[in-house]
């Protein structure tokens, strides 16, 4: 009875170790060369002593794409979060309905005819103190304002990502709910997993079906390109840019990528012209910086009075990057030519940027146009 016990562990003991063999040939198959079958791994360079076969071919076919298992974090981290903070307030008055600034709380109580009175339009106020009942507001500029059909603007704490090294592929932020499916097209099953909007995501392939993007976020995970703020590194100056520092503004992708010392340092979402009123493609250079701006446009077909638009930086005529208190979300063409940011991120690239810095705006998509007559426009 030990004797066969004996026996049986080293039948144990030999299936452990001895090489697994390929698979034994097929007639008149000369391929076969005896070798051992290579431990599942990925073999992005040719070894000689195994045969990379099985899951191996699956493992070096991700690897080629830049996807390692588990997945290989980005180098980033978070912005510090008190860049969100700012010390104006701002107050959203009725889209419908003339804003009418009184030169006193009395005027204002009356709703008297001694106001300074424009069109309806989009209006935000900065405003510095309200009266005890909270409902008038002392503007920035010494004018009273009513409260009635207005409301006190709260604005995103969004932030996008600084990075320690240039990542090896491109990420990206999902901008509204999305679900994964496990093949790229709609057709494809669904995996039951939805991610939620700012959810950030590697992207490792796209894949056109149908003349719809998709983008390869891990293994059978594919989420439509549209959905997703995607972007891509390119550490190489862009044609026109001098020096080792710029701003890339992508207006397909709706994102903005920051390079120093040809490495990517920073990245976000964006919320660039919205037709008739587009982002000019080209490269710029930033001329004037503002901590804090007042943006006006006077056609009452188009009215708009913006207070205390803050961390303004000009770089192509009435266009420039700013943050954009108004804006909840990102990622899709909103404003009147302006590259829109959240409060924290153009604090940020404030910070950052100098009078002089280079500014490459670019549509990879071809679709934006780039004659100049259609740039003469004001701007927010």
């Amino acid at each position: 009875m030990r004797l066969k016990a004996v026996w049986l562990c080293f039948l144990l003991l030999a299936t452990i170790y001895i090489p697994v063999r390929a698979q034994e040939p097929v007639p008149g198959d000369e391929s076969y060369s005896g070798a051992v079958v290579c431990e599942p791994d990925a073999y992005l360079v040719e070894t000689t002593d195994c045969l990379p076969l099985g899951p191996s071919t699956y493992l070096t076919s991700l690897a080629r794409l830049g996807l390692t298992l588990p997945p290989r974090p980005l180098p980033a981290y978070k912005p510090n979060p008190d860049l969100v903070k700012i010390p104006w307030r701002y107050f959203h008055m009725d889209d419908l309905l003339p804003p009418k600034f009184y030169s006193s709380l009395a005027d204002a109580q009356a709703k008297s005819e001694n106001a300074l009175t424009y069109a309806p339009g989009f209006v935000y106020i900065s405003y510095q103190n309200t009266d005890p009942t909270g409902h008038f507001f002392l503007t920035q500029s010494g004018h009273w304002i009513r409260g009635d059909g207005n409301r006190i603007q709260e604005y995103s704490t969004f932030q996008g990502l600084l990075f320690r090294d240039t990542p090896r592929n491109a990420f990206g932020w999902t901008f509204e709910q999305i679900p994964v499916r496990s093949a790229p097209g709609y057709n494809a099953p669904d995996t039951g997993v939805m991610l939620q909007s700012w959810t950030i995501v590697q992207v490792y392939h796209t894949e056109v079906i149908k003349d719809t993007a998709w983008n390869m976020i891990g293994p059978s995970q594919w989420v439509e390109g549209r959905k997703v703020a995607v972007v891509t590194p390119h550490t190489t100056p862009p044609e026109g840019v001098t020096g080792d520092r710029w701003i890339e503004v992508n207006l397909e992708e709706q994102t903005l990528a920051v390079y120093q010392d040809r490495e990517l340092v920073f990245a976000t979402m964006i919320a660039t012209g919205a037709e008739p009123f587009w982002t000019r493609p080209g490269v710029f250079q930033i001329f004037e910086k503002k901590e804090t701006e007042t943006m006006r446009n006077n056609d009452p077909s188009d009215f708009y009075f913006l207070e205390n638009v803050p961390y303004t930086m000009y770089f192509d005529g009435a266009r420039a990057l700013h943050g954009a208190y108004w804006r909840t979300r990102f990622g899709y063409p909103q404003s009147h030519g302006c590259v829109n940011l959240s409060i924290g991120d153009s604090r940020w690239l404030f910070d950052w940027a100098a009078v002089g810095d280079w500014v490459y705006v670019h549509d990879p998509s071809g679709q934006t146009p780039t004659d100049p007559a259609l740039y003469t426009g004001g701007a927010y």
